[in-house]
């Protein structure tokens, strides 16, 4: 199979791990601290104490009453009841059974006593059941048992997991963007309504979530950080503070766990940058980038675009015609500064207007930018800049998801929705790890090497965005390569053939190799692999489910390789004679 024009290889240095960086703050081991649980029992039997005292009371009350007064035998003598047979005429008179008189038919004194009975444990009964339905109002009790029931479901977890804190609009996103992806996820949010929100989603997976302040360390171990099948911490709330609360809990109580933060503010990431987290995202600063990506080296922004896009999305067009010029950018709040500085990095002229401003002069703007905190502005404002100076760059910020469809419907010529921005690099990087470092990679690239890729991608795998995996040589993610590799050497080009046709090449790219720490870009065919080498694929259609046909079945892969087929039972390769790689006959020579 001869080997794909790709562009040059490139090697990057070893970067160091979450657990080297987190030992440059001298960090000690300490356990993870989890919530005290506050017994919904305990604190039932607290609240019920006084009524449940009140009808103790009663009882003995009654039977001390029951044992002093006299009776009457059939014989005509006088009786006085045992305390047994007043226990147990007090329990089930106060219980509503009602079993008669005992021993013997009661005296006047002893049945008006009775009637004393029946109407105290009516008041007691009464008391004690007001209590408990008031007990199971209360909002205390109720947080102890959610909270309960929430520690026992993840206790019972056996997969990995992730931690998302805070479950607004980006939080939501991501996390039916995991449970697409089979991945489980345990939630937390200060709201309730947004608890009440997440029952009510339609998600494939059981998703426990908890009303708590995310950034609280006890909470955090309540959600599962010191669980050993934790993976990762997104932080997504729409604080700041609490994002950089979390993100100092994480990474000094859980250094080997991934954590990816939300930030708005460069101040608060500047501090977040501190503990080393996986990632800062700053949807203000990154459509800056983006925007600046567009405008110079639109190959570079194409490319992007794609790698992030959902799955089967389109190649979107490469932006051309802009010119550099004057750009205006409408803002009311922090996005504004952000957007503007980038632009001004790149050395273009740019004014920040407010809202409320009238009459803003576009005279030889070449760019407006409408980044406002409201939708309706926003749109309001695009379309004057669209009817008086229709060849502007417009780019469109969308606040809301819910308004989506309208700004499809508008059809900027860029859009920025935060939330998908934060989406797309929190799958990248919590998904498929490696998958970013090539994300990055490309972001720093020069657009001719950018729009080569765009064709060899392109080629191999078809103009829809790709699906994306990382597999690791080794028993677990490529057992069949594996026994391979122990008396044979495969080169990549040949693990990358069509199962159904070896002649053929799947619809596979490899994009990344992680080998001893080190990064190969965009690996070529005839690259060897090794055991514990990590590849990084993207591929179309179906691609990645033929790749796993080599990887975890071991005549395939002697198929693909060699181009002779040889049974998977071990009946027919004995019938036929042919041998199977592994097989004991196997004595290491060729097939």
């Amino acid at each position: 199979m001869a080997d794909r024009e790709r562009p040059s290889v490139t090697l990057v240095s070893r970067a160091p791990t979450n657990q080297e960086r987190a030992a440059d703050l001298r960090r000690r081991q300490v356990s993870v601290p989890v919530a005290p649980r506050i017994d919904a029992l305990f604190l039932m039997l607290r609240r019920l104490r006084m009524p449940l005292f009140v009808l103790i009371g009663i009882l003995v009350v009654s039977v001390a009453g029951l044992r002093l007064t006299p009776g009457v035998t059939p014989d005509g003598e006088v009786y006085y009841m045992t305390t047994f047979d007043a226990f147990y005429f007090v329990s089930y008179t106060m219980t509503t059974i009602g079993f008669g008189e005992l021993p013997y038919a009661f005296t006047a004194a002893q049945r008006l006593w009775a009637s004393v009975i029946i109407y105290m444990s009516v008041i007691g009964w009464a008391y004690l059941v007001g209590t408990f339905f008031a007990l199971m109002q209360d909002s205390s009790f109720k947080g102890a048992v959610a909270r309960q029931r929430f520690a026992r479901r993840i206790r019972a977890f056996r997969d990995d997991f992730v931690i998302i804190a805070g479950y607004g609009h980006t939080g939501r996103m991501i996390a039916h963007a995991l449970d697409v992806r089979g991945r489980r996820m345990v939630v937390l949010d200060k709201r309730q309504e947004r608890i009440d929100v997440l029952e009510s989603d339609q998600l494939t997976g059981d998703v426990p979530g908890l009303a708590a302040d995310p950034s609280n360390v006890q909470t955090l171990g309540l959600a599962g950080l010191g669980h050993h099948e934790c993976r990762g911490v997104l932080a997504m709330t729409e604080d700041d503070q609490q994002n950089l609360g979390i993100v100092m809990a994480a990474r000094l109580l859980r250094p080997q766990i991934r954590v990816i933060a939300r930030c708005n503010d460069r101040r608060t990431a500047i501090q977040m940058d501190l503990f080393d987290p996986e990632g800062i995202i700053n949807p203000f600063d990154r459509y800056g980038a983006y925007l600046v990506l567009a405008l110079h080296r639109p190959a570079v922004f194409q490319l992007v675009t794609w790698l992030l896009a959902e799955t089967g999305e389109p190649l979107r067009r490469r932006p051309s015609g802009l010119a550099d010029g004057p750009w205006i950018v409408l803002s009311d709040g922090e996005f504004g500064f952000e957007c503007a500085a980038d632009l001004r990095r790149d050395g273009l002229e740019v004014r920040v207007v407010h809202p409320d401003e009238v009459d803003v002069d576009l005279t030889g703007v070449v760019g407006f930018v409408a980044g406002a905190s409201s939708d309706t502005v926003n749109l309001a404002a695009a379309a004057q800049v669209r009817r008086t100076h229709p060849d502007v760059f417009l780019c469109v910020r969308q606040q809301e998801h819910t308004n989506r469809t309208l700004m499809t419907a508008f059809g900027p010529d860029s859009g920025f929705f935060p939330g998908e921005i934060v989406v797309q690099e929190c799958l990248a990087r919590m998904v498929s790890p490696g998958y970013w470092a090539f994300v990055a990679h490309v972001m720093d690239a020069e657009n001719a090497w950018a729009e080569a890729t765009v064709q060899t991608l392109t080629g191999a795998i078809g103009r829809a965005a790709p699906a994306h995996q990382m597999i690791t040589i080794g028993d677990r993610d490529a057992p069949a390569v594996r026994r391979w590799l122990a008396r044979r050497t495969l080169r990549l080009g040949d693990l990358l053939r069509d199962p159904a046709d070896r002649d053929r090449t799947l619809p596979v790219v490899a994009v990344e190799m992680l080998r001893h720490g080190h990064r190969t870009i965009l690996p070529g065919s005839d690259t060897e692999l090794e055991v514990g080498d990590k590849i990084v694929f993207v591929a179309g259609p179906h691609g990645l489910d033929a790749l796993g046909e080599a990887l975890y079945d071991d005549s395939t892969l002697q198929y693909l390789v060699t181009g002779r087929d040889v049974p998977t039972s071990l009946v027919w390769r004995l019938f036929t004679g042919r041998v199977l790689v592994g097989d004991r006959r196997d004595a290491g020579g060729d097939l």
